[in-house]
């Protein structure tokens, strides 16, 4: 009697596993039924106010179009901003000099549609490069520049992510 009991319940369990993973709506993000790579494409991108943020603005244009370029017609706007800043993190005990630092590159934004200016996801993302400092300012500003691209991008990635997740709902 025992072992029926203990087999029903284990057969309950296994059914109501099964009913609860089939009510799973997992897809991929960039799936085809979902559409979302043609709204991607109809994404239009602010004009960028720096170098960071043109970098953020050209890698986002990458990322959403697949490589062909800006959309000509864009149903969808991102209005966005980005800031990059430098931190000194290993300072010599010699002087003041550091001999490594972190950028960390920060993007807002807000995407919206154009039919009727409906806010559909409003965010900040941001994204940070560790940089080795040089003696020689040139080679140091040099290292700066690279860790902020590397950065910028890292954070298009993150914004971009949120972008075709806002869109696939």
């Amino acid at each position: 009697m025992s072992s029926d009991i203990t087999r029903n319940a284990g057969i309950a369990v296994i059914l109501a596993a099964a009913a609860f993973l089939s009510a799973c709506q997992v897809r991929p993000l960039y799936s085809e039924s979902s559409g979302v790579t043609e709204k991607l494409a109809s994404v239009g991108f602010s004009e960028a106010g720096g170098r960071v943020e043109q970098q953020v603005r050209n890698r986002l244009i990458f990322l959403a179009s697949r490589g062909a370029g800006e959309a000509v017609n864009p149903q969808y706007h991102v209005e966005m901003r980005a800031i990059s800043t430098v931190a000194d993190t290993l300072l010599r005990q010699s002087g003041d000099t550091s001999r490594a630092g972190r950028v960390t590159v920060t993007v807002t934004y807000t995407l919206s549609a154009i039919a009727d200016s409906r806010v559909i996801k409003a965010g900040s993302r941001q994204a940070t490069a560790l940089v080795d400092f040089s003696e020689q300012e040139f080679a140091k500003q040099r290292a700066i520049r690279d860790a902020e691209n590397r950065a910028a991008d890292q954070a298009a990635e993150f914004v971009g992510a949120d972008i075709a997740a806002a869109l696939s709902r």
